[in-house]
C-alpha cells in the first residue's frame, strides 16, 4: 500500500462510483478498478460493497477513510511548502452556520477577496455538528460553528458573540404562559442546529420535555411558522431584530 493507493481509493469514496474517481483522477477505470482489487487483496479486506448505483464503503473503508484523508493533506502540504512564496493562493472550502452567513460574514469575506484574487473561496453551510465532523474529515479547511468546540485535533478560536433570543409569535401575551402550554411545539432547524440544542437544553431546565418539533430547511420558513403561531424558537438577536421591527413576532 502506497500514498497513490489510499488516493485512488480517497477519490472513489468521496465520489461514490469508479468512473467518477477515474474521471478526476484522470485516468481509466479499469486502472481504478484494479488499484482497489490490490489493494483489498493486500489488506485481506473488502473496502468497498459495490452496486448499480455505485459503491458504498465497507466497515473497514470506513476505518481506512480517515488515513486516506491524512495522506492527502500531508502531500498536498508538502507541495505547497516547497512551493509556498508567501503569498496565498489557490483553493480554501471554509464551512459557516446559514445565521452567520447571513448576518456576519459578507463583508469580511468580501475584503478578504480582495486581499488575496490567488485565492478561490468557496463556503458552505450547515449545521454545528455537521461542520466539525467536515473538518475533521479535511473536507472543510475551517469553520463558524456555535461553540464552545472541545476536541483534541481542532483549534477553537472565539470570533463573534451572538445574543441568543427566543422568538414567539406576536399574539403571546406571556413566554411563561407560553412555554406553560401542553401543546408547545418548537420550531427549529434539522437536528445537529446548534440554536436547537440549546433551545431544547433551555425548556429541559424548567422541566418542559417530550416537545413537538417542526422541523423547516431554511430561516425564512421559521420566521412564517413562528409568526402565524406554530411554536417558539431560538435564533441570534440580530438576525430577528428586522423580523420583529415589521410586527411578524
Amino acid at each position: 500500500m502506497d500514498a497513490s493507493d489510499l488516493r485512488i481509493f480517497e477519490a472513489v469514496a468521496r465520489l461514490g462510483g469508479i468512473n467518477r474517481a477515474a474521471a478526476d483522477l484522470n485516468t481509466v477505470q479499469s486502472n481504478v478498478t484494479t488499484r482497489l482489487r490490490l489493494l483489498e487483496e493486500e489488506l485481506g479486506v473488502r473496502l468497498f460493497d459495490r452496486g448499480r448505483r455505485g459503491v458504498v464503503l465497507t466497515a473497514a473503508g470506513q476505518r481506512l477513510l480517515p488515513y486516506a484523508y491524512k495522506v492527502r493533506d500531508e502531500i498536498d502540504n508538502a507541495r505547497r511548502a516547497v512551493a509556498d512564496d508567501g503569498v496565498p493562493r489557490g483553493p480554501m472550502t471554509i464551512g459557516s452556520l446559514e445565521t452567520t452567513t447571513a448576518i456576519r460574514l459578507s463583508p469580511i469575506l468580501a475584503a478578504y477577496v480582495a486581499s488575496n484574487p490567488d485565492v478561490d473561496v468557496t463556503l458552505r453551510a450547515d449545521t454545528t455538528a455537521e461542520l466539525i465532523q467536515s473538518v475533521l474529515q479535511r473536507g472543510l479547511e475551517g469553520a463558524f460553528v456555535c461553540g464552545p468546540v472541545h476536541h483534541p485535533e481542532l483549534i477553537e478560536e472565539t470570533i463573534f458573540r451572538e445574543e441568543l433570543v427566543v422568538m414567539a409569535p406576536p399574539s403571546s401575551r406571556s413566554l411563561d404562559m407560553l412555554l406553560s402550554q401542553s401543546n408547545l411545539r418548537i420550531v427549529v432547524l434539522r437536528a445537529g442546529c446548534s440554536y436547537r440544542q440549546r433551545l431544547e437544553d433551555i425548556l429541559a431546565r424548567r422541566g418542559i420535555v417530550g416537545l413537538r418539533l417542526l422541523e423547516f430547511g431554511t430561516l425564512e420558513a421559521i420566521f412564517g411558522c413562528v409568526a402565524a403561531g406554530l411554536g417558539v424558537s431560538l435564533l441570534p438577536r440580530a438576525l430577528v431584530g428586522p423580523v420583529l421591527q415589521h410586527g411578524r413576532v
